[in-house]
């Protein structure tokens, strides 16, 4: 089971030398040669990675324009907890570089871990949007920010996101991220109208014939197997599980415990004891 988003995607492992190296141009080269999904998706590299915060200081004092080192660092402090020295980072990153995808999404993820209020949450994910109408990371950022607050909007959200997105793309994956978040809270996945709906979202994405392993299949696809697996429809988990093949995603199956573990467990169930 390879669960290291290197496995699927050589540029994470790129990326990760040359940060812990502190090769600023070679992480340069690998994100400006990125796709913006691609390349958001990317930033959660520093997130993993330990003691990169003087370097990214230091590239941005050299050059405070470097939307890539604000985008980087931001993830970076964000996922150590610290929101409020994120926040400083990508209040000047966002001035500097209001175009840049990767900076609203995480601008999104400290919104949550600041408890800022709807308006400017909404605020961010317009100026997101501008950018890109359906980029999907930062998509998942907002529809998490919506769940926390008022789950009828999170729900609409979801709802829409994945009606307007092109078929065969990633975006129809909240509406399976939307259901797997009210199960943990709620646990109402045995309703009927929620397995329609994650039929209709996965034959916009994972069954549509376009759908393509770009940077993020390997979650989209993970996630749609837990939201059926979750349902009781082994059938269709089981088709997804072996979509995947050896690869695999820790999110969103570590919101139920050990990742590897779960995830052999329900395959397992889905597969008829098939691995």
């Amino acid at each position: 089971m390879l669960l290291d988003p290197a496995a699927a995607y050589p540029k994470v492992a790129v990326l990760r030398a040359a940060l812990d190296s502190g090769d600023w141009p070679a992480c340069r080269e690998t994100l400006d040669g990125a796709e913006p999904v691609e390349r958001t998706c990317l930033t959660t590299v520093a997130a993993e990675t330990e003691g990169i915060t003087d370097f990214l200081r230091g590239v941005l004092s050299g050059d405070p324009s470097d939307g890539a080192a604000g985008a980087l660092l931001g993830r970076h402090l964000a996922g150590s907890g610290d929101f409020t020295a994120a926040e400083r980072v990508l209040v000047d990153a966002a001035a500097r570089s209001p175009l840049d995808p990767a900076i609203w999404t995480v601008r999104l993820r400290t919104a949550r871990g600041l408890r800022l209020g709807p308006s400017e949450a909404r605020r961010r994910y317009d100026r997101l949007a501008e950018i890109d109408r359906h980029h999907v990371p930062g998509q998942s950022q907002y529809l998490r920010y919506l769940g926390g607050h008022d789950p009828d909007a999170a729900y609409d959200f979801a709802r829409t996101a994945a009606a307007e997105a092109t078929p065969g793309s990633l975006s129809p994956v909240l509406v399976a991220e939307y259901h797997i978040d009210r199960h943990i809270a709620a646990g109402h996945l045995d309703d009927a109208t929620v397995h329609t709906e994650l039929d209709e979202a996965a034959d916009r994405s994972v069954h549509h014939p376009d759908y393509r392993h770009t940077h993020g299949w390997v979650r989209v696809t993970s996630t749609f197997a837990m939201a059926y697996a979750l349902i009781g429809d082994d059938r269709a988990a089981a088709g997804l599980f072996g979509a995947l093949g050896d690869h695999h995603s820790a999110q969103p199956w570590d919101l139920l415990g050990d990742p590897a573990t779960v995830i052999s467990r329900y395959r397992k169930r889905a597969t008829g004891g098939e691995q």
